[in-house]
């Protein structure tokens, strides 16, 4: 078709470059005689080759995430995609060869009809992606979480490519728009993901229907039909709301404004007088656990209608927060309005009276929590619900949709010892069973690969699949204790509050804010608390010492008094709450050792 091209524009996203370059781990030979080559880490991007054979002799390249159970080279879950290349050398002298136009998702290269031997040097890994400044680091003593930590930042790196696609390697590569808003906030917390996300929430908008339908990828390249999924289309108000908090800039929600408030009338035209949106298709609670024998009943299956209405609940909410940071009170008070009565049709269809939800699983309890969703007096008690679900399963079962917010509501209603023991679990279904099994990106389902060695479905199993690292964002905010404050939306204001575990000797990290470099960190050493951060100009924070009595901390091995940087102390329960400027401080205070 002749398209009017007097609307082209320079694109404000973050161009696709290389950025790092992988050299061979080793070169091995398969127990089916395969010539292989191991990069040692799961990336996406292409090989460039360095030979010299003669003319038209033509060399094949096949690239793979895994190996299979015999160490064989495995493609089938790539689908259709052949992810091959082939060389035809001209001759004379030596060559070198990149190709363009496409990239591979891989850890493994298969080489076929080499000239010569085959050495180290002549195949070099190019990782390419999304040119983002890198805006995070966490670390603590425990190895296994970091690997964790690595895998989370690898499948960011792997899938930012101008779009933020679900996996980089199989016949798919779409914009899934679900994935991308449950693992906003902890992309923002890794790299600088402004630019980024900017550009393709634009694209969000320009595919999104007439009647305010957000398709389930952007962009949209599906059928007809294939929009308004719970959980998904809410990318639409989620990500611009999770990028004004990191960033404190409202043009985010000034862009999309309209676009948020397509989407949100598209749900409200759905649910119509009932205020109750309970038709269409939806994913649900997408790849949750479900045990292979399940006579027992235990399988973790959420009514999808119940999502539904939480996620038109959570959309709404922010769409009237976004309206009060842009002034437009009208707007506000209507959305306010409409967020209650989308609330009181949620308690009457799926609660009852007592506060139990129709569906008794762990995502139901979370997102009911997570999306205020309940009155106030029955919250603790769904808490309450919710960690003995985990305590009965002893593992996480939520899927896309629940992840991102099972530990922190358990950190938010007191049973962070919970959501360390979901965090710390190596066995399936946990996050670190993938790297208990050599994973350097996140898996696509918790068993990829399953504990007998086998593999998953091969229609739907990729090893690149950032969605589950949404952990990540818990990671920062929980455990070494880097939180935005809604309030003052930027880190104007800044919250440190980690929550230790007696697993672990020490937490740390960073976070390049709009301001300079925040960081928080806490060490336990023996009897000691040691609680470290720095706080950029321009900034205050709240900080809280969980465990410390007010007389006994120490700044800086003196005693905790107001003046060089300390604004405000106070006893709150168990914690000393202390409110500081901009600088660096160290504090220090005796816990209870068991």
């Amino acid at each position: 078709a002749d398209y009017p091209k007097d609307n082209i524009i320079t694109s404000i996203g973050a161009p696709v470059r290389k950025i790092q370059e992988l050299q061979p781990k080793k070169i091995f030979t398969t127990p089916r005689g395969e010539q292989v080559i191991d990069f040692g880490q799961n990336m996406v991007g292409w090989v460039r080759l360095r030979l010299k054979g003669p003319a038209g002799h033509t060399v094949k390249v096949y690239h793979a995430e895994v190996l299979d159970k015999e160490g064989n080279f495995y493609t089938d879950n790539l689908r259709s995609a052949q992810a091959r290349l082939e060389y035809t050398l001209k001759g004379g002298g030596e060559e070198v060869y990149e190709p363009h136009f496409t990239f591979m998702g891989f850890r493994y290269v298969k080489v076929e009809n080499w000239p010569g031997e085959l050495a180290p040097e002549s195949v070099t890994g190019i990782v390419i992606h999304s040119d983002m400044e890198k805006a995070g680091s966490f670390e603590c003593s425990d190895p296994l979480i970091n690997q964790l930590q690595h895998n989370i930042q690898w499948g960011q790196k792997g899938n930012f490519l101008d779009v933020p696609t679900d996996c980089p390697q199989r016949d798919e590569r779409m914009g899934w728009t679900g994935d991308a808003q449950a693992f906003s906030s902890t992309a923002a917390f890794n790299y600088d993901v402004a630019a980024f996300f900017l550009k393709w929430l634009g694209d969000v908008a320009a595919d999104q229907r007439e009647d305010g339908a957000i398709p389930y990828v952007v962009p949209h390249v599906l059928g007809k039909n294939a929009y308004a999924s719970a959980g998904w289309a809410d990318a639409a108000t989620i990500i611009p709301w999770n990028l004004y908090l990191a960033y404190g800039d409202k043009r985010f929600l000034e862009q999309q404004y309209e676009s948020m408030k397509g989407w949100v009338g598209y749900m409200a035209d759905q649910a119509g007088d009932s205020f109750l949106w309970n038709e269409g298709f939806h994913f649900g609670d997408w790849l949750f656990y479900q045990p292979d024998d399940d006579r027992d009943g235990k399988a973790a299956v959420t009514d999808k209608y119940l999502i539904a209405q939480c996620f038109f609940a959570h959309s709404t909410d922010i769409l009237r927060r976004s309206a009060a940071v842009l002034g437009k009170q009208e707007d506000e008070a209507y959305y306010a309005n409409l967020l209650a009565n989308i609330k009181e049709a949620f308690r009457r269809e799926y609660m009852t009276p007592s506060g139990r939800l129709v569906s008794g699983t762990q995502t139901a309890y979370v997102l009911a929590l997570a999306f205020d969703m309940l009155p106030e007096n029955l919250r603790q008690q769904a808490a309450a619900r919710l960690a003995e679900n985990v305590r009965r399963y002893g593992h996480i079962t939520t899927g896309f949709l629940g992840t991102p917010h099972i530990c922190d509501m358990l950190s938010e209603y007191g049973y962070t010892d919970l959501a360390y023991q979901l965090l710390f679990r190596k066995e399936y279904p946990s996050w670190l069973y993938p790297v208990t099994r050599g994973a350097t990106t996140i898996w696509e389902r918790w068993d990829g690969i399953k504990p007998d060695s086998t593999f998953q479905n091969v229609g739907m199993n990729s090893f690149n699949h950032y969605a589950y690292g949404a952990i990540g964002d818990w990671l920062y905010r929980r455990v070494a204790g880097i939180a935005i404050d809604p309030a003052h939306p930027g880190y104007k204001h800044i919250l440190i509050q980690p929550e230790p575990t007696d697993s672990l000797s020490f937490a740390r990290a960073t976070h390049e804010s709009p301001y300079g470099t925040i960081r928080s960190g806490w060490e336990r050493d023996g009897g000691m608390m040691k609680i470290e951060m720095a706080i950029p100009p321009n900034t205050r924070a709240t900080v809280r010492l969980p465990g410390a009595e007010l007389d006994e901390v120490r700044l800086d091995g003196a005693s905790l008094k107001e003046g060089d940087g300390v604004l405000k102390m106070r006893q709150d329960g168990e914690d000393t709450v202390v409110e500081v400027g901009s600088g660096a401080y160290g504090f220090a205070y005796g816990i209870q050792t068991e």
